[in-house]
């Protein structure tokens, strides 16, 4: 048989060099819930932020970036929103006290 004839099975089909058959493609695994409870603060505010990481859930990987950066900006303004201390109250105006 020459080289430049494909060998044929038994069954009368080509056979194809093991080089020559793509191996298998990467198929990266569909989303899938992490289910990580999280258990509420009693702070409206940071609740709400902790149930964004749940939009995690049903994206791909390079989604979850996008989700933790935002919770992370919503987090960081909670805590510096309790940082933040009440300006003193305004002294009473003269036109108030005496008529």
């Amino acid at each position: 048989m020459s080289e430049s004839e494909p060998e044929v099975e038994a069954s009368g089909e080509a056979m194809v060099p093991e080089e020559a058959v793509p191996g298998p493609q990467y198929d990266p695994a569909a989303p899938a819930p992490l289910n990580v409870p999280r258990t509420p603060t009693g702070n409206a505010e940071v609740d709400a932020r902790l149930e964004r990481l749940g939009d995690a859930d049903h994206l791909a990987t390079d989604g979850h970036v996008e989700v933790y950066e935002d919770v992370h900006r919503g987090l960081r303004d909670a805590l510096t929103a309790l940082d933040a201390r009440p300006e003193p109250p305004a002294p009473p105006s003269a036109s108030s006290g005496r008529s």
